[in-house]
């Protein structure tokens, strides 16, 4: 009867993992043909954003899914990444040089801060160790601002970025010199911008889907699971601790380089605010921790309600105009309780994650035969 059981459950998991991937998958679709699909400037600018916050939240969610840290100095090293591309496009002038050196730039930036910070930090307890990353993030966030000659302060930075970008590069010509539309798209510098996001997300992604895949991902699995068991066995455990906490932060600083091409702008507030700190932890909790897969469903319903959920509860007010009561709860101006409370139901309801709660769905249960 338990290998029954057992068989079932497997057939269940596999099941729950099928639909997810297969929701993933038509994500990555739906971004890959996003210009031609959505053709409105505010559409493609969600598009590169969801590409961009999936690749940052995968990064998270290795520290606090797959190793069960937690820290609050991931939009840092987002920053480090996006302010090293800043600087040196504005140093020296919108070449692929620029953001080559800007990129290495921003790495070599964060895996210093993230080896001193792992190896100074990973050995105290977990509140400890978020309370430290937090302080580091106040403090590169402070030195932004005010480091005007250098970051730009607190308004930030401008740059241009190689022609190839240009809203006016005309990636192909007709007899007239005109630019070619394809399904009604301009082949121009914007649709070669949003492909150069989506191909380096899409990268970034499926390298940490390699990694979490590979033996080291059961290692860290088996670190967050049981520490003290972990380095029983002989598990170098602040050595690994060390490692991720270094990859995540290299690939949220690809993340922060890459979004500094597509906005063409670095500054405090699109980077290194507590706020984006808050909307990652929230991506990943929605999705689900420790899954890979709940990066892209956690990022795409997050941007998405900010995105349009305002514009959502306008449509609804207008609708329930003569009704009593309802148009005034429903005013878009209420948007962010609204947001809190769709929030709140996911995790009643998903207490894993979405991802998480549908793959565990048929976890084992306790049977007395």
């Amino acid at each position: 009867m338990t290998a029954i059981a057992n068989a079932s459950t497997a057939r269940q998991r596999t099941k729950g993992e099928t639909a997810i991937r297969l929701v993933v998958l038509t994500i990555a679709a739906l971004l890959l043909f996003a210009p031609f699909l959505f053709q409105d400037v505010r559409s493609l600018e969600v598009a590169a954003k969801l590409c961009i916050f999936i690749v940052l939240v995968a990064s998270y969610d290795l520290l606090i899914g797959y190793t069960g840290i937690v820290s609050f100095a991931h939009t840092m090293f987002f920053g480090f990444g996006a302010y090293g591309v800043a600087i040196f496009l504005k140093q020296w002038g919108a070449g692929w040089d620029a953001i080559f050196v800007g990129s290495l730039a921003g790495i070599a930036v964060s895996l210093a801060v993230a080896v001193v910070i792992g190896l100074l930090s990973l050995r105290v307890k977990a509140i400890f160790f978020a309370m430290i990353t937090l302080a580091a993030a106040s403090v590169v966030l402070v030195l932004a601002s005010q480091l005007s000659d250098f970051t730009g302060g607190e308004d930030g930075m401008t740059f241009r970025t190689p022609s190839l970008f240009k809203t006016a590069t005309k990636l192909l010509v007709d007899e007239d010199n005109k630019v070619v539309r394809l399904f009604g798209v301009k082949l121009n510098g914007k649709l070669a911008a949003y492909y150069f996001v989506f191909l380096s997300c899409l990268t970034l992604f499926v390298l940490m889907l390699r990694l979490v895949g590979s033996p080291l991902g059961t290692v860290l699995k088996s670190i967050r699971e049981n520490e003290a068991r972990a380095e029983a066995i002989g598990y170098r455990v602040v050595a690994y601790r060390t490692f991720v906490f270094c990859a995540a932060a290299v690939a949220a600083s690809l993340a922060g380089s890459i979004y500094a091409v597509w906005l063409k702008y670095t500054g405090p507030d699109t980077t290194l605010s507590f706020s984006i700190m808050i909307d990652i932890l929230l991506m990943v909790v929605i999705g689900g921790m420790g899954t890979m897969w709940g990066a892209v469903i956690g990022a795409v319903l997050l941007v998405m309600a900010q995105y349009y959920l305002r514009d959502l509860m306008g449509v609804a007010a207008e609708t329930t105009a003569n009704l009593p009561l309802i148009p005034d709860i429903l005013n878009p101006d209420r948007w962010l309780f609204w947001l809190g409370i769709i929030f709140i139901l996911l995790v009643y309801f998903f207490p894993a994650g979405i991802a998480g709660s549908i793959m565990k769905r048929g976890a084992p249960r306790a049977t007395s035969e």
